[in-house]
């Protein structure tokens, strides 16, 4: 592992702190939805290539409108694509820390497993292992 060992506490009122920072973020993006698999994989999706795409839909269909059916609600297209833009920074944003909490525990739940292990056999190697046999160490 690249990694320097983790050596670092979460004090509970810093844990609440943060929990309560995610809790804030929820109630401003109260518009937020829920997909199942079925509803996301049948979703078309935008990435980078296609927002390009979009936005100069948009710029055309906004000097363009005549050509539009009238059921075509330009104002609501209007509307998503400034959404979406103003999402894309969060999203990049928190998924970077999702990034960081992922490799940070994934790191240091690893740091303890391996400890454990190194408790057990020295408990099984001094004869002590008989309270570990039964909790399964490996899973």
């Amino acid at each position: 592992m690249s990694t320097a060992p983790i050596s670092a506490a979460l004090a509970q009122s810093e844990r609440d702190a943060v929990l309560q920072a995610i809790a804030t973020i929820k109630e401003k993006l109260l518009f937020l939805i829920d997909l199942s698999n079925e509803e996301r994989k049948a979703l078309p999706k935008m990435g980078d290539k296609s927002r390009a795409f979009v936005s100069k839909a948009l710029e055309v269909a906004t000097q363009n409108p005549e050509f539009l059916p009238r059921s075509f609600d330009l104002n609501e297209m209007r509307k998503d694509v400034q959404l979406f833009e103003a999402l894309y920074p969060v999203l990049l944003s928190l998924s970077q820390l999702q990034e960081l909490l992922d490799d940070t525990s994934l790191a240091v739940g690893s740091e303890a497993y391996a400890a454990a292990l190194q408790v057990y056999n020295y408990a099984k190697a001094s004869g002590q292992g008989a309270g570990l046999d039964g909790v399964g160490k490996l899973g």
